[in-house]
């Protein structure tokens, strides 16, 4: 029983799909077209959804794999980068912390009531919702946290505020002292951020 079982299924090799009638699509081939393998480059171009594929047997699958060359058209350089173990890290990527708009979870532990530990996280964003209702993005209340301002400023506060920073950080108003540059370069992008914030519109 376990030989006949072992004829129908025959041997498996990653990747196999049981031909049902199909033949391998290299010209004068009459083996099963098992095995899928992308079509030659340039054929099929225009094509929207994913790349178009032909069936080959496992010889012929074998073949085209042999073939392949991931680094073909590569400078010595760019393969070099390509073949580093860290390559691709030093990208920056968006960091995804799933609180779902809300302050990070509070610690259970730190709470007798399990509604006051939901209600903590959303605590901190009740309170900085301005009165005029205007929304602040987190980046808009760091932004204003840099100006030293209050959720509810209006454009006038704004203004004036960064004016009174610039004129306090500025090497020409400080007898040409440099050392508060990169407080004046916060203030700046700060202001640049509100001054096209929903906010201040």
């Amino acid at each position: 029983m376990a030989d006949q079982r072992e004829k129908k299924v025959g041997v498996r090799f990653h990747g196999r799909v049981e031909a049902e009638g199909r033949l391998c699509s290299e010209p004068g081939c009459q083996e099963a077209g098992e095995f899928r393998a992308p079509l030659l480059e340039g054929v099929g171009s225009g094509h929207e959804g994913p790349r178009p594929y032909r069936w080959l047997c496992l010889d012929h699958v074998r073949a085209f794999n042999a073939g392949y060359n991931f680094f073909s058209g590569m400078s010595p350089d760019e393969i070099h980068d390509a073949q580093r173990p860290f390559a691709g890290w030093e990208r920056e990527t968006r960091a995804f912390t799933g609180t779902g708009g809300a302050d990070r979870p509070p610690k259970w532990a730190d709470f007798a009531d399990p509604l006051d530990a939901i209600g903590a996280r959303f605590q901190r964003r009740q309170e900085e919702v301005r009165r005029d209702g205007r929304p602040l993005s987190e980046v808009d209340r760091r932004s204003l946290k840099v100006l030293g301002l209050a959720t509810d400023v209006d454009r006038r506060g704004l203004r004036s505020r960064y004016a009174e920073l610039v004129r306090r950080y500025h090497p020409d108003r400080n007898g040409g002292d440099r050392s508060h540059e990169k407080a004046l370069q916060e203030v700046i992008a700060a202001y640049t951020q509100l001054k096209g914030a929903a906010a201040f519109a």
